[in-house]
């Protein structure tokens, strides 16, 4: 078995597990751009103790390379857990990332999430030149 077979994938507008990711469709080479990665922007993924997203994780796989790059990890540790009991803590983190980067050639952006019950996720994005 490889980790690939067990990573879903949809159309985000449908499913609300899949990473949507937000950025320009050409960029300007050795130019920083800004990058959102968020799960459930159409319909809303809960975020509580029980069900939430636990990690996003964002890759770069430049045109005609073999390999590809791992752009950044975010981690929401934060769903309502406390001493009080399930969903009755003080903070609550959101399963959304912003953050800039640059390429200096065109390539795939790719997105996982994790859900804590529902398993790995993934989109894509193609960026040009």
């Amino acid at each position: 078995m490889k980790l690939g077979e067990r990573i879903q994938s949809a159309d985000w507008k449908a499913e609300k597990h899949v990473p949507v990711i937000e950025c320009p469709d050409r960029v300007e080479a050795d130019k920083m751009f800004t990058v959102k990665v968020s799960v459930g922007k159409e319909i809303a993924h809960p975020n509580t103790t029980e069900h939430h997203i636990r990690w996003i994780d964002v890759y770069f796989q430049p045109e005609g390379d073999k390999f590809i790059y791992q752009v950044g990890h975010f981690e929401f540790s934060a769903h309502g857990e406390s001493v009080k009991g399930a969903n009755q803590g003080p903070v609550y983190t959101n399963h959304e990332a912003q953050f800039s980067m640059k390429v200096n050639n065109p390539g795939t952006l790719i997105a996982l999430s994790f859900c804590n019950i529902h398993g790995l996720w993934e989109s894509s994005k193609e960026i040009k030149l």
